[in-house]
């Protein structure tokens, strides 16, 4: 009876270690914010995303740190917002073009030619109007950190450039699943077709689609230049992407986590920027020479083949005043 009484002794003490190593551990660690997205770890915004994590880490004292899952690792962006939704995940960067399905708001983003240019896209984003968008996920139990740059997204195909909206008559493009993206491509004359990011490649070397839309470093990083040889810069969205925070998550910290938290997340939206443009420019001089062909066409003749749009949405009654606000940002 004795010796068991010691073996009985020596199990609890070693629990109570084990379980003061783990608490230990757990304090040294920090809390972990689980962040999840679907690039590549070459990309601006995972980079960016990594220098978000050290500017925490210093700004908390390595008491609150983030944990990245790039790759689509714990799903694609939709699947990620979800698990965001239920407080599985902290964190996770998705495309307004998503958020479009979610906040019917983010259509604005989608629109044709809304901005005049990368100042007035900025104006945009930093304005009232900007910061009001962030927060309008917040009854889907999601909220908005900060915008990340995407650029603008312009077409490239495989058999035929495009010069002007006469030239995607009857052509196969790829687009994300957004009801306002798919009816942009249908106005200028092509046949928008939504296909998921990770089956777009073999979609384009099968045929099954003649094209697909993005920004130049999308375009490069993603290889599709091996297939679409001719890419025409008409810059007809710049849609950007949004970091997004679970309400589940971000409730749960105190006023200066959450501090630390914003801090850490602007900083990274500024670095990003810079992270941007260089890859833009080392995307276009890299397609250049895997031999794709970039043209300039004129612009004019897009916007004035989806004014049409415009007429219906400007009567919207949630884009109208949207649209007259960021126009009067110009």
């Amino acid at each position: 009876m004795k010796y068991r009484n010691v073996i009985l002794l020596n199990l609890g003490i070693m629990i109570f270690l084990c379980f003061m190593i783990m608490g230990c551990s757990q304090k040294q660690s920090g809390q972990i914010l689980r962040l999840s997205h679907g690039l590549d770890i070459t990309h601006p915004v995972h980079k960016a995303m990594v220098y978000m994590g050290e500017r925490l880490n210093e700004y908390s004292g390595g008491s609150l740190k983030i944990q990245i899952y790039p790759g689509n690792q714990l799903g694609n962006e939709r699947e990620s917002l979800e698990l965001l939704q239920i407080g599985s995940l902290a964190m996770t960067k998705v495309s307004a073009n998503t958020l479009e399905g979610f906040v019917p708001e983010f259509r604005i983003f989608n629109l044709p030619y809304i901005f005049t240019g990368d100042d007035h896209r900025f104006r945009v984003l930093d304005s009232d109007l900007g910061k009001e968008l962030l927060l309008k996920g917040v009854s889907g139990r999601f909220m908005g950190l900060c915008y990340y740059d995407a650029g603008s997204r312009s077409f490239y195909t495989k058999k035929t450039p495009i010069h002007g909206p006469e030239d995607l008559k009857g052509l196969k493009i790829r687009v994300m699943g957004s009801p306002t993206a798919i009816e942009m491509v249908n106005t200028m004359g092509g046949s928008a077709t939504p296909i998921s990011w990770g089956e777009l490649y073999t979609a384009l070397q099968q045929g099954i689609v003649d094209g697909a839309e993005n920004n130049p470093p999308s375009f490069y990083t993603s290889r599709h230049y091996e297939v679409c040889k001719y890419y025409s810069l008409d810059e007809h969205t710049s849609v950007p992407d949004v970091l997004v925070m679970s309400t589940a998550v971000w409730n749960e910290l105190s006023d200066e986590q959450k501090q630390w938290v914003k801090r850490a997340a602007d900083d990274s939206a500024d670095y990003q920027k810079i992270l941007w443009q260089e890859a833009t420019e080392d995307a276009l001089r890299e397609l250049k020479a895997y031999g794709v062909t970039i043209y300039h066409p004129d612009k004019t003749r897009f916007q004035k083949q989806v004014e049409i749009l415009y007429e219906k949405y400007e009567e919207d009654s949630i884009l109208g005043d949207m649209i007259r606000e960021i126009r009067a940002l110009e």
